[in-house]
């Protein structure tokens, strides 16, 4: 990377309107409820603004920040049930009609439970709460570019490097990926792919003026984390497919119990072909990165 020197909140500023937005762009879809895309990218605008904002030393930053955190609660609820409930019935396409039947008999659980995690969002979205937090991020964007006289927020002046902006959180992601053994628990993974989204907003926010370089990593961050997704994805699966077979109780049904079964297995089998392709995708990153900062 070169040397040019940037204000990083001039960045965050750039990155905070664009996700805002995505945000409004999103909102009528998410509150239609037929498209999951319109949550899903909810929250994704959501993640790279709480990103945007923790690479800033705007004197805001800490407050919207808890905001945004109870915006992506709500949203990640129901995120987080849809990609649940279509991974599980994806996982059953190729069964037989009655089989399928009994996944929809075992899903029961997931799809209320989804029912009411909509309505608190929507209540969220239709709230005063959230109407302030929009305008409040508004406010942030309209400020004068540090680059264009005095801002109109108190801080410190200081300018760095695009690197600056990338070089922490990759060396707390290797610094734990380091810590693991060989066959580190799933939480750890999942604490690692975290890890690794942090990276790909940081490089995200230097994109503007990063050059190729920039994009490679923000690549392959991106298959890091969906590698470790994916593994995610699996555990909680299982996790939800046995807590549904417990939920339904003795007078559970044979044909219920056998997809179930079925289910699990193919989940195992998903989470251990992840186990072996996350150091693999890390290398990549690792490799990127250290082609940006040096």
């Amino acid at each position: 990377m070169t040397s040019t020197q940037v204000n990083p909140d001039d960045l965050v500023r750039i990155k905070i309107d664009e996700q805002v937005r995505a945000l409004v762009e999103h909102e009528q879809i998410a509150r239609a409820g037929v498209d999951p895309e319109g949550v899903h990218q909810m929250r994704v605008a959501v993640r790279r603004l709480r990103a945007a904002l923790k690479a800033s030393q705007l004197e805001s930053a800490e407050q919207l920040q808890a905001e945004l955190k109870w915006l992506g609660g709500a949203l990640g609820a129901v995120r987080d049930l849809d990609v649940q409930l279509e991974h599980l019935r994806g996982l059953a396409a190729d069964f037989e009609p009655e089989e399928q039947a009994a996944v929809e008999r075992l899903l029961k659980g997931l799809t209320l439970d989804r029912r009411q995690a909509r309505q608190r969002m929507l209540g969220v979205l239709r709230s005063r709460r959230y109407a302030a937090l929009l305008e409040a991020l508004t406010a942030v964007t309209a400020a004068e570019p540090a680059g264009n006289g005095a801002p109109p927020v108190k801080k410190k002046h200081w300018a760095a490097s695009l690197a600056e902006l990338i070089k922490r959180p990759h060396r707390k992601l290797i610094k734990d990926a380091d810590a693991l053994g060989a066959d580190p628990p799933d939480d750890d993974l999942h604490a690692l792919r975290i890890r690794g989204k942090r990276l790909r907003y940081a490089a995200e926010l230097a994109a503007p003026v990063g050059g190729k370089q920039v994009q490679k990593l923000i690549k392959a961050t991106k298959t890091f984390q969906d590698v470790l997704g994916d593994h995610q994805d699996a555990v909680v699966a299982e996790q939800e497919v046995r807590r549904l077979v417990i939920e339904l109780g003795d007078g559970i049904e044979t044909e219920v119990v056998f997809v179930a079964g079925r289910l699990v297995e193919r989940e195992r089998a998903r989470r251990a072909e992840c186990r072996a392709r996350w150091r693999d995708a890390l290398a990549e990153v690792d490799s990127h990165a250290h082609k940006v900062i040096s």
